[in-house]
């Protein structure tokens, strides 16, 4: 359990780290039918391109097979105009986005809003439905509070939490399909798409290139939720090397992805640590306190927004838990979570759900969700 009673401590130290992951692909030129025609049965070379655009607080890199930079110039101008639109739907930081308009205004009336905004309410709701308020994206205050927003770290008191609470929970959040309308139950409700909106900016890149028939290619959101699309010529799919938990960082597993999503989440990503005691930037709603007891989860998934709101989900919840959600709406994702402790030095345990690939004892003695 968090200690809350703290007031007014500062973070002694703020770790912001970007999780990465390791790519394995062709860099030579291919000649295996991915091209534009040039005639009968021929095809042009194809090469892998790189580009990098930074939206939704991170770095969205596109790999993309295409003949000519030219070419990969013009679909990675297309993939980032769509991610920058996602963007101004869904971030807390922009006051003229749609998700803060929301924020502004639902508590007071019904606010319409457009499908697309609809459906990602939806699909947030669904998780926090399914995980019993384990994964909520009413989090927008709470986070605030532990000094996340800002990436600041503080502990709040426990009335501060307290109060908090009447605004924290996703059932808050009343949804009408048939008017298409988003109202919040109580004041001060804010939401924080952070578990699921790089998720959400994936498929709908996804979905473009699908629409502009590319065969091959792979979206990055700053490493933390990618999806490979196709496969590199002459290969069974993309190759990623997924990174075991500091300190040794070295490869927990190696995994392949083809029209798959792979999303991770780690304390790494933010933390603050107070007194020697390291605190996580993902909450349990429940209990409006860090998680402990988690380190890492990766999870694949056919669809980011899923991969991505999965991970958060596990992150949070027990072990059976788990195993049963899994099961139950997530049954053709794969999970790798890591246990243990805040201090590096703690003893580490994984658990896999239809995982497929090794996994390096190096971090952690293995057994099934």
């Amino acid at each position: 359990m968090c200690k809350t009673h703290n007031r007014g401590h500062q973070a002694d130290s703020v770790r912001i780290a970007t999780w990465k992951v390791a790519i394995f692909c062709l860099a030579a030129v291919a000649t295996s039918g991915y091209g534009s025609p040039l005639g009968s049965g021929v095809t042009a070379p194809v090469t892998m391109f790189t580009r990098v655009h930074p939206a939704m607080g991170t770095d969205f890199t596109l790999y993309i097979y295409c003949a000519s930079a030219s070419d990969a110039d013009t679909m990675a101008e297309a993939v980032f105009d769509e991610v920058d639109r996602i963007d101004q739907l869904l971030s807390n930081y922009r006051d003229s986005s749609e998700l803060s308009r929301i924020n502004r205004n639902a508590a007071t009336a019904p606010v319409t809003t457009d499908p697309e905004m609809l459906s990602f309410l939806e699909q947030s709701a669904h998780w926090s439905s399914v995980s019993h308020g384990g994964f909520d994206i009413t989090v927008g205050r709470l986070m605030k509070a532990w000094g996340f927003y800002r990436h600041s770290g503080r502990i709040p008191p426990a009335e501060e939490l307290e109060q908090l609470r009447a605004a924290t929970g996703w059932e808050k959040v009343e949804l009408d399909e048939r008017q298409r309308t988003v109202h919040f139950a109580a004041p001060g409700v804010e939401l924080d798409p952070g578990g699921i909106g790089k998720g959400f900016a994936v498929d709908a890149v996804v979905r473009l290139l699908k629409s502009q028939h590319i065969r091959s290619a792979m979206i990055s959101a700053g490493g933390s939720t990618i999806y490979g699309l196709g496969a590199p010529p002459g290969l069974a799919g993309w190759r990623i090397a997924v990174p075991g938990p500091l300190p040794l960082q070295n490869t927990l597993s190696e995994v392949t992805l083809r029209d798959m999503s792979l999303s991770s989440a780690d304390c790494s990503q933010k933390n603050f640590t107070i007194e020697g005691h390291l605190y996580c930037h993902i909450m349990d709603p429940r209990t409006m306190q860090p998680v402990e007891g988690r380190v890492q989860v990766t999870i694949l998934s056919p669809s980011a927004t899923v991969s991505d709101a999965l991970s958060n989900v596990l992150f949070v919840e027990k072990p059976r838990e788990s195993a049963r959600i899994l099961a139950a709406y997530a049954a053709d994702s794969r999970a790798l979570v890591v246990f243990g402790g805040a201090d590096k030095r703690s003893p580490r345990h994984c658990m896999t759900f239809r995982w497929g690939w090794p996994v390096s004892s190096l971090h952690c003695d293995v057994s099934r969700l």
